[in-house]
């Protein structure tokens, strides 16, 4: 038999209804309901003879064929949880590539294409490009019926979603990926669910215990710091067990990591955000924070447990500014290329980013001054106006003149570059390193089509980037400074084009060596020459404003050197 046992401690009867069977009682074990079901069978909860429940501990759940949202006819199925699976740590640097399950693989040419196994086949690529870690959007149950194309409404934190596949699809996922030598991680939202606020549905957790798993204010309303309607309330303890079971159900299934959307909602209780720290060592495997929600932003050291790597929205939004010329950057830029020493004490808990599923891909921040979001249906009110982007001249990519094409080809060198050459964890969404695309839309969350689905047919028109990206990931991986887990301090030196670095608000480039690299980034529209200051020898190793951007001839360095407008020049020590 499959045991069920919920925390529905208000409850005057919990019954469990068996789908072709009878319904029986569960009989009360304190605050819990207990009792078991046939294996395999679909089952349902009912609290006081109320409308069936989703078991929140379910293996998995089964969708009827007219599942509808505020009508569900939903179902936990007694599904055996696969044998525990050790995670493993790459040998390699840590380089995350984002992907989404079913937007990476929709426009393969596949029967099987929006599941689990179209993954597989791009591994050998993400490896050979230089990629360590796949992080993949939710993966856990979340609700179809919402519309939330990232998975981020789950109805069930433990059970696998079932249009993607199974929990044996995941264990077989992670084996590949780990036979490529690269870790999956998941993102995992623990902070709110499916049920929204008091207008929507009951599915599971409002129906057996709402008091202790969800946060209401003075008023009664429910907390909306996740934006979703509801925030799990993680004071109380039989939410704190839900997490973590759901957590350990995932690990069993061999996933390295887990990125923890909007992990300030947890961190509202500081010592259960260290628990979860004590769980992941126990555990072996690794935890990334998006360190904010709608009230609070908990980057860097206001974070509760600094064993967890954290999303570095500083980085994004201060690179993102240097990489479009803005001015009076080069303070933040010096913070930022080191590791963030102003917010981290260890540089590799920085997860550095430039883009990421929520807003425009790298291609996009070249490509669009502004978000184009009508698709969404909110009359373009939803998703950042702050996007710190500039089209290189035009507007989306319709007619799009050479030199403007030539110019944003050249960004996306800078930008790539901005991201690998920083001290800390590097991320980008897959699809960066071909010119992904999604129409500049910053916030396609319901956008299940073309608009989110990769475009493979890219990478025959971006081969020359996706080269440019691997080379300079192996660059990367030949420079340990770049990923050491010591901070740079006094190691790293700084320079302007004659001296000192300008600070002014008026200055647009930096340069500075550090261990056998030296790089000079411009971001002006005018060429500067710059002054070698350390000794070398050198030799220029990439030049953005070469269509390669790599120089294959490694041409020695001089004394000085030209460097064009809007290009990163990188010197290494000369053979």
């Amino acid at each position: 038999m499959f045991d069920v046992r919920v925390w529905a401690p208000l409850a005057e009867t919990v019954d469990v209804d068996v789908a072709d069977g009878d319904r029986t009682r569960l009989y009360r074990d304190g605050g819990h309901w207990v009792g078991a079901v046939p294996p395999s069978s679909r089952y349902r909860l009912h609290v006081d003879g109320g409308a069936g429940l989703v078991d929140p501990m379910a293996t998995q759940v089964w969708f009827g064929p007219e599942h509808e949202r505020y009508t569900p006819d939903a179902w936990a199925v007694a599904a055996p949880w696969p044998t525990p699976q050790a995670p493993r740590r790459t040998t390699r640097p840590l380089v995350i590539a984002e992907a989404h399950v079913r937007g990476m693989t929709m426009r393969l040419d596949r029967r099987d294409a929006g599941t689990f196994a179209p993954v597989v086949t791009d591994l050998p690529r993400l490896a050979d490009l230089g990629v360590s870690v796949l992080e993949l959007l939710p993966i856990h149950q979340f609700d179809p019926a919402e519309g939330n194309f990232w998975g981020y409404m789950p109805l069930v934190f433990g059970a696998v979603h079932g249009h993607y596949g199974t929990a044996d699809d995941v264990v077989e996922l992670v084996a590949a990926a780990h036979d490529n030598d690269i870790e999956v991680w998941v993102d995992v939202v623990l902070n709110h669910t499916t049920e929204e606020d008091q207008h929507g549905p009951t599915l599971s957790l409002r129906g057996l215990a709402d008091a202790d798993y969800y946060v209401r204010d003075a008023q009664g309303r429910y907390a909306n710091d996740a934006g979703c309607g509801n925030i799990i309330d993680a004071t109380s303890l039989p939410a704190q067990r839900l997490v973590v079971a759901g957590l350990d159900r995932l690990a069993d299934l061999g996933i390295d990591g887990f990125r923890f959307d909007l992990a300030s909602v947890l961190a509202r209780d500081p010592d259960f955000v260290r628990e979860v720290g004590d769980w992941a060592e126990r555990r072996n495997v690794r935890l990334i924070a998006e360190p904010w929600d709608l009230e609070r932003y908990l980057l860097g050291r206001e974070f509760p447990d600094d064993r967890w790597g954290q999303w570095n929205g500083k980085f994004r939004d201060d690179m993102r500014g240097f990489l479009r010329g803005e001015g009076g950057l080069v303070p933040a830029l010096m913070q930022r290329v080191q590791g963030s020493p102003d917010l981290f004490d260890s540089p590799l808990n920085s997860v550095n980013f430039l883009t990421s599923h929520d807003g425009f891909t790298m291609y996009d921040l070249v490509a669009y001054d502004r978000k184009h979001n009508l698709a969404n249906g909110w009359n373009g009110t939803d998703g950042t106006d702050d996007n710190r982007s500039w089209n290189s001249g035009w507007e989306g990519d319709i007619d799009v003149p050479a030199e403007v094409m030539a110019t944003r080809r050249q960004q996306l060198r800078n930008a790539i570059s901005l991201l690998l050459l920083s001290h800390g964890t590097p991320m980008f969404v897959l699809g960066d390193e071909f010119g992904r695309t999604q129409g500049g839309n910053n916030n396609p969350y319901n956008q299940d089509n073309e608009t989110s689905w990769v475009d493979w047919a890219r990478r025959d028109e971006f081969v020359d980037h996706e080269e440019f990206v691997r080379r300079l990931i192996a660059l990367r991986a030949a420079h340990p400074v770049l990923w050491q887990p010591e901070p740079w301090g006094s190691d790293v030196e700084w320079f302007g084009a004659d001296g000192s670095p300008d600070m002014a608000s008026h200055s647009r480039s930096l340069a500075w060596h550090v261990d056998g690299l030296y790089v000079i980034a411009n971001m002006w529209w005018e060429a500067v020459e710059y002054r070698v200051q350390a000794p070398g020898p050198w030799a220029v190793t990439i030049d953005t404003s070469v269509p390669t951007g790599f120089v294959d001839d490694a041409s020695p360095a001089g004394a000085s050197i030209r460097v064009a407008p809007r290009t990163i020049v990188v010197l290494t020590t000369a053979p």
